[in-house]
């Protein structure tokens, strides 16, 4: 199976790259070696063996399974949530503020977080053998910058914005894949080829709105006009299309014995779908509200 998902895409075992760099051939998992004539082990079962014995069975490797999907998410779920917690406590409140205190910590903590964050983004989507403690280190990241970003838009709109925003990324994700198993959604290489030129497209658009911002006006896309309300929706669509890529990796990932490692990399790819839906959805309700 191969994948042009650049999270999943670097996955050996996925991909079906087990091929030596020789040439030669190995074995599929769970199925003896084929030995040749003249070598140990060949004909009857302890042929070439001291005291007649047959070679003990290889031990079976954990694999991929819901569970431990479910598990590894929920644990770098919980990291985010409780980052974010700790941010938001540590961080000067709107009495603080009003008192002619500095956003600086705010804006630090969001700077400092979504930069690690894209950089072990980067590291995990093309890292071949994916690292746990390097996946909860990007949730970590994900986390000081989710709660410096949530805070400042809870002091700005107010209105309980930041619960409406959660609670709507876990009904979209509801949502999604009761809509995956219930309409036997299949993804083809059309529909992964674009969502993921749509995410990059995105992304680069993101960088450029930034770069240009820095000098000029920008293209509003991160304002609370019309412009930055289409382009957020259209970010908040993407993210569903990316959490389909994502069931889509896990139920193929389990069909073909993935090792229990790789549901870290699931766990990485649900994670960065549903903090794309989350801060889409929160600029798309602060937009609605400052109307």
């Amino acid at each position: 199976m191969q994948s042009n998902n650049p999270v999943f895409r670097r996955s050996e075992e996925f991909n079906g790259s087990h091929a030596h760099q020789g040439g030669g051939n190995y074995q599929p998992y769970g199925q003896p070696a084929q030995r040749g004539f003249g070598e140990p082990g060949f004909g009857l079962p302890g042929y070439g063996q001291p005291g007649g014995q047959p070679p003990a069975p290889a031990q079976p490797r954990g694999r991929m399974t819901i569970d431990s999907v479910v598990q590894s998410t929920g644990i770098t779920l919980a990291v985010v949530f409780a980052v974010a917690a700790a941010t938001w406590v540590l961080t000067p409140g709107l009495d603080e503020v009003e008192a002619n205190q500095s956003l600086g910590a705010l804006y630090a903590c969001a700077l400092i977080g979504s930069g690690l964050a894209f950089v072990l983004s980067l590291v995990n989507s093309f890292k071949r053998n994916i690292s746990p403690a390097l996946v909860l280190a990007f949730a970590a990241a994900e986390g000081l910058a989710l709660g410096a970003l949530s805070k400042s838009f809870d002091m700005a709109f107010g209105g309980g914005i930041v619960i409406q925003a959660v609670l709507g990324t876990f009904a979209a994700f509801g949502g999604t894949l009761a809509a995956y198993k219930f309409f036997n959604i299949q993804v083809g290489n059309k529909f992964r080829t674009f969502v993921i030129a749509a995410m990059f497209g995105m992304v680069a658009l993101s960088l450029l709105e930034v770069v240009l911002g820095l000098f000029t006006s920008g293209l509003g896309l991160f304002e609370l006009g019309a412009v930055g309300l289409l382009f957020s929706i259209a970010g908040l669509v993407l993210g569903v299309f990316m959490l389909i890529l994502d069931f889509d990796f896990v139920e193929r990932g389990i069909q073909a014995g993935l090792p229990e490692r790789e549901s870290w990399r699931a766990s990485f790819g649900l994670l960065v779908s549903l903090v794309w839906i989350y801060t889409n959805l929160l600029r798309i309700l602060a937009i609605l509200q400052s109307d």
